[in-house]
């Protein structure tokens, strides 16, 4: 008996539900140019919703076990990427909660406690922090698995 593969059944699970959950919308002798982006918007699937809250259980996970994975490796050139990049990851994922909450509850948390302006600039600010320490991680693992 063959095990089971969790991985294929979970794609094969997934397209079936995509395919038959999305309504089919079609009349006879339509053509694309009779379709209007309120009619679109009106009748398409909201799979964007269901993907930005499975985002961020996933997201969390990934940032536990990337600073598991630096407190395994103790320090040293490996363990010192790795921590940045997890520092990253977390800034990554305090980013994208705040954009969720943002999405679905109109509340913005840099622009109510900073202002309009401010808080783009912290916005950008930790986008850029978030994009240095993953690099900064990776450059450092790079280094030292050249040996450098």
């Amino acid at each position: 008996m063959k095990k089971i593969r969790p991985l294929l059944l979970l794609l094969i699970t997934v397209g079936i539900v995509a395919s038959t959950s999305t309504p089919s919308y079609s009349q006879s002798q339509c053509n694309l140019l009779q379709v209007n982006n309120a009619a679109a918007d009106a009748h398409s699937y909201n799979a964007g919703y269901w993907f930005g809250v499975m985002e961020l259980p996933f997201l969390f996970i990934s940032v536990f076990f990337a600073f598991l994975t630096a407190y395994s490796l103790r320090g040293g050139k490996f363990g010192k990427g790795m921590k940045f990049m997890a520092w990253g990851f977390l800034v990554m994922a305090v980013g994208h909660l705040h954009m969720q909450i943002e999405h679905y509850y109109g509340f913005n948390l840099f622009r109510t406690v900073l202002g309009s302006l401010s808080g783009s600039i912290a916005w950008f600010i930790a986008l850029i922090l978030t994009w240095g320490l993953s690099g900064l991680g990776f450059y450092s693992i790079y280094k030292a698995s050249k040996g450098a």
